[in-house]
């Protein structure tokens, strides 16, 4: 089992270990929609996988403004 430091996560979330975080937890959502069969993964942790892709810049990401409801 490998463990990432917030150092680690910091240096490819643009300098935000919080957002890393919430990027690869975002990601590791979507690898748990797909079937188990038609998952690449195996056995291995969704979010241990999805730290990996992230720490190895294989996430692709960009933040949205969130839209504000019309009074």
């Amino acid at each position: 089992m490998k463990v990432f430091s917030p150092n680690e996560i910091a240096e490819t979330a643009a300098g935000n270990k919080y957002l890393g975080v919430l990027v690869a937890a975002r990601y590791a959502r979507e690898i748990n929609a797909l079937r188990i069969a038609d998952s690449p993964y195996g056995p291995e942790k969704l979010t241990t996988r999805a730290l990996k892709e992230l720490t190895g810049g294989s996430i692709e990401f960009r933040l949205v403004k969130r839209r504000r409801a019309a009074p």
